[in-house]
């Protein structure tokens, strides 16, 4: 009997209603609906209660009628309740199929030249605010056709920061997903964060801060972080880093400088990454900025990332180290004249012993990359095999010093060692009567009946 449900009920009656002139009611009912949303949290509650059908109206009319400008009006109302009460609502409107048809509503406009910029926005910061709620968003935008639109704005938008930026969001989670991230990877998306990210700057941090958030996700991809090697782009971040570092002096933006670290830290995955870092001396760069970070402890976050990053790429050598890079030197009592040991001693200082064979099958991989469809693609951390993850090898094997036969000889000072209490009259039910021992000595006293 409340306003917001007649209204609904007179909006679900035009729905059903195919006339042309029905369009100026479904406006006129579209403002008041959207009115009471943004004034009234009584009516928030009551659209997003359980039981109530509010979303399931405002999303059959989006779907069924045609897309014009009431439209607008719901995806405001939607991004309203959404971003004011947090991320249950926003589950709700996923589980009502909400995410397919903002995307096919982004597919719609998408085709007007040029877009509505205002309904462009809307879409992008209500998919960027309920694409965590739904793990299937990525495969959806694919199947959809709607991967490359974000992409494709972001590209004809680079200084319309207040369209690209609910784009690059989007972005951000499609990128989450493996197939996803190799498809925009072809397109061109990396060399396009790259133009987006740049030196200190106190303009745009938000837009800076998504932006290497994305490259991170896209940098996960073997395909991706190849091209970026290619290109040169692991000196470019470092150079990046630094400068933030230097001119950061209050350390007001430390999450882009972690922003920074976490992509090193993706395109370090693979082994040419590795190599590219060590070429540009990054090992110096983060371990010397490391240093200047350790007074600071909020700055923990960007030490342990460049302390992961380092401990990464560092090379493995085998132990004894004949060479330079060991603080110890372990000789061997007899070294034979040939053989792997010899070579090994025979080595540079500057060759390392242990070969990287980690990216030796990068052609299978990159195929298996595009062809596995992975929606609930997980950080692959890098895997040290120097971690024994085993626990029955982490357990000390307990071994008795002195064989059975000879620890027998022991038995009669144990014998509750050796007995077998199981035929003992203590199992049995019926109680056993006191016999005393002579050996005791002294008086046995018998109670009579009546006595205690």
């Amino acid at each position: 009997g409340s306003r917001t449900m007649s209204l609904l009920s007179q909006l679900e009656k035009i729905n059903l209603d195919s006339r042309l002139g029905e369009a100026d009611n479904a406006r006129y009912v579209t403002s008041k609906i959207l009115h009471l949303v943004q004034s009234q949290e009584k009516t928030r509650k009551e659209m997003t209660s359980k039981g109530s059908t509010g979303i399931e109206v405002i999303l059959s009319t989006l779907e069924v009628k045609p897309f014009n400008l009431y439209g607008y009006g719901y995806i405001a109302g939607f991004n309203f309740i959404i971003g004011l009460c947090g991320g249950r609502r926003a589950s709700v409107l996923v589980t009502k199929g909400g995410t397919q048809i903002l995307l096919q509503l982004l597919l719609t406009a998408s085709k007007d030249s040029p877009p509505n910029e205002e309904l462009m926005v809307l879409l992008h910061t209500l998919l960027a605010k309920i694409g965590p709620k739904d793990k299937k968003i990525g495969m959806k935008a694919r199947i959809n056709g709607a991967l490359n639109i974000s992409l494709n704005l972001v590209k004809h938008n680079l200084q319309n920061y207040r369209l690209i930026l609910p784009c690059l969001q989007v972005l951000r989670v499609y990128s989450t997903n493996s197939v996803n991230a190799v498809s925009l990877g072809k397109n061109g998306v990396v060399e396009l964060m790259f133009k987006i990210i740049g030196p200190f700057s106190k303009k745009n941090t938000s837009l800076m801060k998504v932006a290497l958030d994305t490259l991170a996700a896209l940098l996960k991809s073997k395909t991706n972080a190849r091209r970026a090697v290619d290109r040169g782009y692991v000196q470019v971040l470092l150079t990046i880093y630094v400068d933030w570092h230097r001119h950061d002096s209050r350390h007001r933006y430390m999450l882009i400088r972690k922003g920074v670290l976490q992509c090193i830290k993706s395109v370090t995955n693979i082994k040419l990454g590795r190599k590219a870092f060590i070429d540009a001396n990054g090992m110096k760069i983060l371990y010397n900025t490391s240093q200047e970070c350790l007074a600071v402890r909020t700055l923990d976050p960007l030490v342990n990332t460049s302390s992961l990053i380092m401990r990464k790429c560092f090379p493995k050598n085998r132990l004894p180290l004949p060479t330079i890079k060991s603080a110890f030197h372990f000789q061997l009592p007899v070294i034979p004249a040939s053989g792997p040991v010899a070579q090994l001693y025979n080595l540079p200082p500057d060759v390392d012993d242990v070969v990287d064979e980690s990216d030796d099958n990068d052609d299978a991989e990159t195929e298996s990359e595009i062809e596995t469809e992975n929606d609930d693609d997980k950080d692959q951390h890098f895997k040290n095999d120097d971690i024994e993850t085993d626990i029955n090898k982490l357990k000390p094997r307990q071994e008795l010093g002195r064989p059975i036969e000879e620890l027998k000889m022991y038995e009669q000072f144990f014998p509750e060692l050796s007995e077998n209490f199981q035929e003992c009259d203590l199992v049995s039910k019926e109680p056993k009567p006191f016999v005393p021992d002579a050996n005791l000595g002294g008086p046995i006293v018998v109670p009579t009946a009546g006595e205690d």
